[in-house]
């Protein structure tokens, strides 16, 4: 692996935060800030790969295929909601306005359109 310096300058608050950061973790200075890095630069990444699936995304086969879920697949022993789970309904019980249900969205994507 290739290594190379780079003079960094902190801001004193920033620099004692980050030496305590580095102390309490028992790493070392440069680990810490390589490591805060290489997170912020995946964190970026990810975004960007998220950005350009959502560019080449299909919103109809999309909407094709969630039309599609659960049919010929009734629920089984263990797809209920936990007895302590707090939905929309509360007490466990799940209301009608949990979620929109994929014709429904349909309905709205053309009247959108239409507008």
């Amino acid at each position: 692996m290739r290594r190379s310096n780079f003079a960094l300058r902190l801001q004193p608050s920033l620099m004692e935060e980050a030496r305590k950061a580095a102390e309490s973790e028992g790493v070392a200075l440069n680990q810490l800030i390589n490591v805060a890095l290489a997170e912020k630069v995946s964190a970026l990444r990810t975004e960007e790969y998220f950005q350009e699936r959502i560019r080449r995304a299909n919103r109809s086969e999309t909407l094709r295929i969630l039309d599609r879920a659960g049919k010929g697949n009734p629920p089984r022993e263990g797809d209920e909601f936990p007895r302590n789970w707090e939905g929309a309904g509360g007490a466990g019980k799940p209301t009608k306005k949990t979620t929109p249900r994929v014709g429904q969205l349909k309905k709205r994507e053309a009247k959108t359109r239409g507008r």
